[in-house]
């Protein structure tokens, strides 16, 4: 089934939805309050039980309990949200930066698990798996010819640090079977993508969302930046969908002097709590530009805001997702958590950059799709401002509040990608699955080659963008590529530089023609 390219934005852009949280709540007076909250404590607590001992057939109360639960969320704000124990532990992990395994990155191609990436120097590198190895057996547990979903994948190549496991793949370039024995340890799950030189003795670090270890990552690769340099930084928080606070007011505070304002919160009591730069700053005199677009949320709409209210820094891009909601995670004892919307956050010119959620969850994430159909992804001045939320720099810029950060300079989606359906294409993974099955088919076709060798032999080579369009069609999906096919090349080339020569290789094809990078470097010749 063929699917229409008009809906390809909703499809994809419901694939990528921000996996960001939290709401609020209303107050009443405890003492007119107190009875009837109690009251309908007892009663869902009765109908429970009505329903354990008296109901006809059997019935999981758990799940009943679960839906209660979102239920009621669901009635307060789009950000606060119930967790359930198996999710919970899988972000509590992502948002910790590390876990323990084997140090892999596989997907399931065709009914094998399928070695995409080897972590560098991580057990299954240090032991000899290879990209392209499919694993057979993970101990004795058959892996191949089932279906098996990827947190159960992930369980079984998971385990205490230094525990032992008996992998055994089966090396197509070889056409052998091979056993392996892999000491798991602890593996990084980076917040930082990249951190590299560009031109003008301009840096860039790439941020992919705000984890515990975001600020300690973002500061390793600024220290290294500024050893060669630097005089410009550019901070990449495009399709970053937010995460700590807190990380994002430590990377701030590396730009700003001493005592300005990178935020403050207030809750439903009208508590006010601000936050102020430290002395620590290492970057405080040099330019910084930030680039964001319609999926940059939460975290990093602080880290734009605190920047550009202070005048500190250039924003660069489209405008924000528009997330100024707080929340605070609580567990439960099942290992459950509801993350609440517990405040909301202010610029320091004092703007709340949340857009509306009143007309529901549903309307609250379309919105991103309305701003295609009122032209805003296109041109700066169909962005919908109001005159009643202008605010003003210290240096007199003016700024506006109520859904998201309106960059300083603005770049349309069609001079970045050419096409908003083929923008949201290269988002998904499926650039990623079909050079991995190119790469596949024979991995020789680049064995030796030095990476400029790679890159004449990929501008030379038109058979890739062919076999792309081949595969997205029969992937269902009705796209033309002809008019982007430079863009859809460049995307190509890059993917396979980072599954053959590392992370840091994609970036260097990438950013070369990067629409929003040119824009800056070519302002500051």
């Amino acid at each position: 089934m063929k699917i229409n390219s008009k809906y390809l934005p909703i499809i994809i852009g419901a694939a990528l939805a921000l996996g960001v949280v939290l709401g609020s709540m209303m107050s009443a007076p405890v003492e007119d309050s107190l009875l009837a909250k109690n009251y309908s404590k007892t009663k869902l607590n009765k109908l429970i039980d009505f329903i354990n001992n008296e109901y006809v057939d059997s019935v999981n109360t758990d799940s009943i309990v679960n839906l209660t639960v979102d239920n009621i969320l669901s009635k307060l704000d789009p950000h606060s949200v119930y967790i359930p124990p198996a999710e919970q532990a899988e972000v509590a992990e992502s948002m910790k930066g590390d876990f323990v395994g084997i140090g892999i990155n596989f997907y399931m191609y065709k009914d094998s698990v399928a070695v995409i990436k080897t972590v560098e120097n991580g057990p299954s590198a240090k032991a000899g798996l290879r990209s392209g190895d499919r694993i057979l057996f993970a101990g004795k547990t058959k892996l191949f010819g089932r279906s098996l979903p990827s947190d159960s994948l992930f369980s079984k190549l998971k385990g205490k640090k230094g525990s032992e496991i008996e992998i055994t793949v089966f090396r197509k370039s070889e056409e052998k079977k091979l056993k392996f024995k892999i000491k798991r340890d602890v593996i990084p799950i980076k917040s930082v993508d990249a951190s590299m030189l560009l031109a003008n003795k301009t840096g860039y670090i790439k941020i992919n969302r705000f984890a515990e270890t975001t600020y300690d990552e973002f500061k390793a690769g600024l220290t290294k930046l500024k050893k060669n340099g630097i005089q410009s930084l550019i901070i990449d928080v495009r399709d970053n969908g937010g995460g700590y606070m807190e990380e994002a007011v430590a990377i701030a505070d590396e730009f700003l002097k001493e005592d300005k304002l990178i935020l403050f919160t207030k809750n439903k009591n009208g508590e006010t709590e601000k936050t102020y730069a430290t002395d620590k700053g290492s970057f405080e005199t040099g330019k910084v530009y930030v680039l964001i677009n319609e999926n940059s949320a939460s975290a990093s709409e602080i880290l734009a805001g605190a920047l550009q209210d202070n005048d500190r820094g250039t924003i660069v891009g489209r405008r924000s997702f528009g997330k100024g909601l707080v929340q605070r995670e609580m567990d439960f004892n099942d290992g459950s958590a509801v993350r609440l919307t517990v405040a909301r956050y202010y610029t320091p010119t004092g703007r709340s950059i949340q857009k509306p959620y009143k007309k529901g969850n549903d309307e609250y994430y379309k919105e991103s799709e309305k701003r295609i159909k009122t032209g805003e992804l296109y041109a700066k001045d169909s962005i919908k401002v109001a005159d009643s939320l202008k605010f003003k720099t210290p240096k007199g810029k003016i700024v506006y509040g109520g859904g998201g950060i309106v960059p300083d300079v603005f770049v349309p989606i069609q001079v970045e990608h050419g096409n908003e359906n083929v923008a949201y294409l290269l988002q998904t993974g499926v650039v990623g699955h079909f050079v991995f099955e190119e790469l596949d088919k024979n991995r020789n076709t680049f064995a030796g080659l030095h990476f400029n060798e790679f890159l004449t032999k990929m501008k030379t080579n038109d058979k890739y963008f062919k076999d792309f369009k081949t595969y997205i069609f029969l992937a269902g999906l009705d796209l033309k590529l002809d008019k982007t096919k430079d863009l859809v090349n460049r995307y190509i080339t890059a993917e396979f530089a980072r599954q053959l020569y590392g992370e840091l290789y994609y970036y260097d094809v990438i950013l070369k023609e990067d629409a929003m990078i040119k824009k800056i470097l070519n302002q500051k010749k």
